[in-house]
């Protein structure tokens, strides 16, 4: 199979508009399908089956975490150890699958603060959003939300970039403003796109305030030395489970994967 390369900046950004002081965005899903990415009406693709598989144990590990009353228990942070492994395609898939779910509502929030690409690769413009909140006590979260087309799915944007980062994820502004995400809708899974483990010190700090962890491996190119690091790293955080991306299960078969 031939990859398709699309370039976002060519292909017209969706604007966000404003009803009533929630902010809404139109995700232009038969370019995400074309993308091979997961949808709602994309049919059983392998993505759409693969992240069925990944998000069923996840779902249920966040459930006992609520029900045990475990802090942060449905919040679930993806990361890899270093770029270009396809962590941001699979935390896109990831919230996708979850939105389709009945009884879960997600919010997708993208946390690589120093290279943001959440919404380039889901074809929406560059707007405020978490480090805007953390900078700024007059920004609410409500503010910088983005409703979405799809039923269940909402975003949290990245925002603007600061040389602050880490202390600002580390702060206890954002000790509090998890806590408002992960306890204000008693159903939202929220997943964050996180920052590589071995470039940042940001992804760190990120994923011991999760209550699970997704590592994302690229197969056949991540070594075995990176694994281990990026693994000794998480090392005080529970939930952590991998996921071994852009395989080949069968000889013969296209590769499943997205280079983010």
């Amino acid at each position: 199979m031939t990859d398709t390369v699309f370039d976002p900046d060519s292909a017209g950004l969706a604007a966000a508009t404003e009803h009533a002081g929630v902010r809404f965005v139109d995700i232009n899903l038969a370019r995400l399908h074309q993308m091979g990415m997961v949808t709602h009406d994309g049919g059983r693709t392998p993505a759409a089956e693969n992240f069925r598989i990944i998000k069923r144990p996840l779902l249920r590990s966040a459930a006992a975490a609520i029900a045990a009353g475990r802090k942060n228990g449905n919040l679930i942070v993806v990361t890899n150890a270093l770029p270009g492994e396809g962590k941001t395609f699979c935390a896109i898939n990831l919230a996708m699958s979850i939105a389709m779910e009945k009884d879960h509502t997600v919010l997708l929030v993208d946390a690589d603060v120093a290279r943001p690409s959440v919404l380039k690769v889901l074809g929406l413009p560059n707007t405020a959003g978490l480090m805007d909140v953390l900078l700024s006590e007059r920004r609410a979260l409500a503010d910088v939300m983005l409703k979405t087309n799809i039923a269940g799915l909402s975003i949290l944007p990245a925002g603007r970039s600061n040389k602050h980062a880490t202390e600002l994820l580390a702060s206890q502004s954002m000790s509090l403003l998890l806590d408002e995400i992960a306890g204000r809708y008693p159903d939202r899974i929220v997943v964050f796109d996180s920052p590589p483990l071995l470039l940042t010190t940001e992804a760190t700090v990120l994923a011991g305030q999760m209550g699970q962890v997704v590592l994302v491996v690229e197969s056949e190119t991540t070594t075995q030395r990176a694994v281990r690091e990026a693994l000794r790293r998480l090392d005080q955080c529970a939930g952590v489970n991998l996921i071994c991306n852009k395989t080949r299960a069968f000889p013969g078969d296209d590769y499943y994967g997205y280079y983010d």
